[in-house]
């Protein structure tokens, strides 16, 4: 299957673009390194806030860029944590710098592990490096009797080689599926930590997560 892109918006509508030309994301003349996706990255975050750009509009731009960093640094893909079979999932944090406000991470996910529903409180943009993961997207359906209530909008599984980008506010839950590890690249904004939830259906509650 071809590699794909997608948009994850607040609603739990899934879209998908196609991807942009390897040959275009290549640097052959110039050294591509972490520091440079960090720097471009800062740039593109800062101006979009200046701006006020919405988020559907720049996360394309982080879809490219992440694919431009995993093309031109091969070391990235093999940062791979490891999980114990008890926790089924793991992560390893590939920058950290203080007062840095974003992250960069690989995460493991063993076969038939899986999240809880959830948001980021902050844009995401994750790369399916490895395996495949069965995405279920929510929306809230807010009532007098459960203001905190989700939906069921769809779902979607991505394999290796598949981007996707999510909004501050799009619900859902992963469940590695098949018969081998899933490895994602993860990318994340400055999360807002009052705006964070995990949710569960059969209270019809969220808490922060």
């Amino acid at each position: 299957m071809p590699q794909q892109d997608w948009l994850v918006r607040d609603n739990g509508e899934c879209l998908s673009f196609p991807s942009p030309r390897q040959w275009d994301l290549l640097t052959p003349t110039t050294s591509y390194r972490l520091h440079r996706f960090l720097t471009e990255l800062d740039d593109i975050v800062n101006q979009a806030e200046i701006s006020q750009q919405p988020e559907s509009e720049y996360l394309p731009t982080l879809r490219r860029l992440m694919r431009k960093l995993l093309l031109n640094v091969y070391w990235i893909s093999q940062e791979v944590p490891t999980a114990s079979p008890e926790m089924g999932t793991e992560v390893k944090l590939l920058y950290d710098e203080p007062g840095y406000p974003l992250t960069l991470q690989t995460e493991i996910m063993l076969p038939g592990s899986s999240t809880p529903i959830h948001n980021h409180g902050t844009w995401g943009v994750v790369a399916t490096l490895q395996g495949q993961q069965k995405n279920t997207f929510w929306k809230p359906v807010p009532t007098n009797q459960y203001p905190q209530d989700i939906e069921k909008v769809g779902q979607q599984t991505f394999q290796a080689g598949d981007i996707v980008s999510f909004t501050t506010e799009a619900i859902h839950g992963v469940e590695a599926i098949g018969n081998e590890p899933t490895v994602t690249l993860n990318l994340y904004g400055d999360t807002n930590a009052s705006k964070r939830f995990k949710f569960d259906t059969e209270t019809h509650k969220a808490s922060h997560f």
